[in-house]
């Protein structure tokens, strides 16, 4: 704020002959302006939005293949939240997974970007099968065993992390006030099932992958699923600035091929955007143990019906808004760095084996190098971020890996409604799925084997995080 001459000295004829104590009582009540008001001016919460293309070029590894084709564009997009506090980074990537080294030198270079710590950035990946894997400890393990660059491409992954973080310093520039946050949700109709189908037994009976054309599978019921698609808009007054939507399901209709998409989450939400106007930027919730196998056959036809699905309850999500006032004091990021307990399933000794067998497969290969990249990160630091963002009455809560939806159930229930928790899971990426306690003694491929890099106990330890950061 700036003040007239006129302010600061209303008579300059007459100050001169002011007795000392006047004078100095109004030099003090003008220096108490002068500290006050900007102060009150950094209440004001402002927001910048960033989009940058994340696309492999044609012949780059992606998730089970080479691209081949790049049948929709993958992007990089999120929001830079501004307050009296340092800068706050969220993102989300068209990627199937961002995990160890991989979100260390994500987390590293935005923060650097938007000048705050790594603890206040949050980068996601949507988990698409037919995206790209990121994690350059994996890829120094492939290459020590004759397999560098099989399944990644480190100078495509640096540049698009690089541009993202000019992305981010681009937005922060632009940033504009935030004055209103906003939320709304809707149900969506035929997408998410759960994928452990239990038999009498309390046993995993039938695992209902991403497309199924087997009639059990898709006669048996929808299962526990989050029906809910959320929607936080954030708005100047009465001019919507961005908004974040949040739904749980893996996001595969088809994939496998190299025909590189982000997905019918993706396409909806680009359907979205470009209906309103508005950057949307989309986070997939915990849906470890989802998918959309019920409703889906796996036929280009089915994407379609998908994507319509999504874009309808994204349009209901918008309409059924509601918004409140926002300033810094409505705004707070808590986190805690823990230790998710490995499985016993993996010891480095095995996985190593595994990589120098030259009868294994390179499938098996991998996945040996993906524990042993996950192991080796765990055994030497607790590095794991819980984190929140509060806006009023809305939480974001961003959690790790292949998340199992009870835990975005029960986040909601330690903060029950007028109150709302939306989750981002797919987060560190290099635990793999992480199921409850008693879903390791279910049976089903998630919990088996390398699937899960985590032990059962992990539930308690996960839980009291969450709890932690929605306090």
């Amino acid at each position: 704020m700036t003040f007239a001459p006129e302010f600061l000295n209303p008579n300059p004829q007459t100050d001169m002959c002011l007795p000392d104590k006047r004078k100095v009582k109004l030099y003090l009540i003008i220096a108490v302006w002068l500290l006050v008001i900007p102060g009150c001016a950094a209440q004001a919460v402002r927001i910048g939005v960033f989009n940058v293309d994340a696309t492999p070029p044609i012949g780059s590894p992606v998730a089970y293949a080479r691209a081949r084709s790049i049948t929709d564009s993958l992007s990089a997009r999120g929001v830079v939240i501004l307050s009296d506090e340092k800068p706050i980074v969220l993102c989300a990537v068209d990627w199937i997974g961002i995990s160890n080294e991989g979100q260390d030198v994500w987390r590293r270079k935005l923060a650097d970007a938007a000048h705050t710590t790594v603890e206040r950035v949050s980068v996601h990946a949507l988990h698409q099968h037919d995206g790209v894997v990121c994690d350059f400890r994996i890829e120094r393990i492939l290459s020590r065993y004759g397999m560098g660059g099989s399944h990644m491409d480190s100078l495509f992954l640096l540049e698009v992390i690089d541009n993202v973080a000019a992305g981010v310093s681009k937005a922060m520039r632009s940033a504009q006030e935030v004055t209103h946050v906003g939320f709304g949700q809707a149900q969506v109709d035929k997408v998410a099932s759960n994928r452990r189908i239990l038999g009498p037994d309390g046993k995993v009976a039938i695992v209902r992958w991403s497309s199924t054309k087997d009639p059990k599978a898709i006669a048996a019921p929808e299962g526990l699923i989050d029906p809910w698609l959320k929607n936080v808009s954030f708005w100047q007054n009465d001019k919507p600035l961005a908004v974040l939507t949040y739904y749980a399901t893996h996001p595969q209709s088809y994939y496998g091929q190299g025909d590189v998409t982000c997905e019918f989450v993706g396409i909806a939400r680009n359907a979205r955007e470009k209906a309103t106007g508005i950057p949307h930027i989309h986070f997939n919730g915990a849906g470890g143990n989802i998918t959309a196998g019920k409703y889906n056959d796996g036929s280009p036809a089915t994407r379609v019906l998908l994507t319509e699905r999504m874009e309808e309850a994204m349009k209901k999500a918008w309409a059924q808004t509601s918004r409140s006032a926002l300033t810094s004091k409505d705004l707070s990021w808590k986190y805690v760095n823990t230790h998710l307990p490995s499985t016993r399933n993996i010891n480095a000794k095995d996985l190593k084996k595994t990589l120098e067998d030259t009868t294994s497969g390179t499938s098996d290969k991998y996945a040996a190098a993906e524990k042993l990249a996950w192991l080796e990160k765990n055994t030497v630091t607790n590095q794991v971020t819980i984190s929140s963002l509060r806006l009023d009455r809305t939480w974001l809560l961003n959690l790790p890996g292949e998340l199992f939806i009870e835990y975005q159930l029960a986040a909601q229930k330690l903060r029950p409604a007028p109150e709302q928790v939306c989750t981002a899971a797919y987060e560190e990426y290099g635990p793999g799925y992480i199921g409850t306690s008693a879903a390791y003694s279910q049976g089903g491929y998630e919990t088996s084997g390398l699937a899960s890099g985590v032990a059962p106990e992990v539930e308690e330890v996960l839980m009291r995080a969450i709890r932690a950061v929605l306090k």
